[in-house]
């Protein structure tokens, strides 16, 4: 599977349901962001992950 970094999850999902592009499952939200799978033309799977920005709130 391959993994593409998107900048916004929702505005990238959106962009890709008017497209007809299928989205598999997602978006989905853990500590290190959002992530969602959908299927290229070819029937390949391709996961999207939105990382989770870091700042003083959110340090481990």
């Amino acid at each position: 599977m391959i993994n593409y970094r998107v900048d916004n999850m929702a505005e990238m999902l959106e962009q890709l349901k008017v497209g007809n592009v299928e989205v598999v499952k997602g978006p989905e939200y853990h500590e290190n962001g959002v992530f969602a799978w959908i299927m290229d033309p070819a029937g390949n799977k391709l996961e999207l992950w939105e990382a989770m920005a870091w700042d003083d709130k959110n340090k481990k």
